[in-house]
């Protein structure tokens, strides 16, 4: 498997994630706060919206099955 196809797959099957879940959201570490002496963990949190998989869904496709020319 070339290079090329295993990102399709991989675009095609994120694709196909997000449009199961109706988007994803995922937390990462924050800046932490430091207040009177006490440091409080904070999370930021992001939402990937179900666009971003009809997005990877098409080009994951035109690139499975698009050929390049032959010159």
């Amino acid at each position: 498997m070339n290079p090329k196809t295993l990102f399709a797959v991989v675009l095609v099957a994120f694709g196909v994630v997000v449009l199961a879940y109706s988007g994803i959201t995922f937390r990462t570490p924050g800046k932490p706060i430091e207040f009177l002496g006490l440091k409080i963990a904070t999370t930021t949190s992001h939402f990937v919206p179900p666009v971003v998989g009809v997005v990877c869904l098409v080009v994951g496709g035109v690139l499975l099955f698009v050929r390049p020319r032959a010159s």
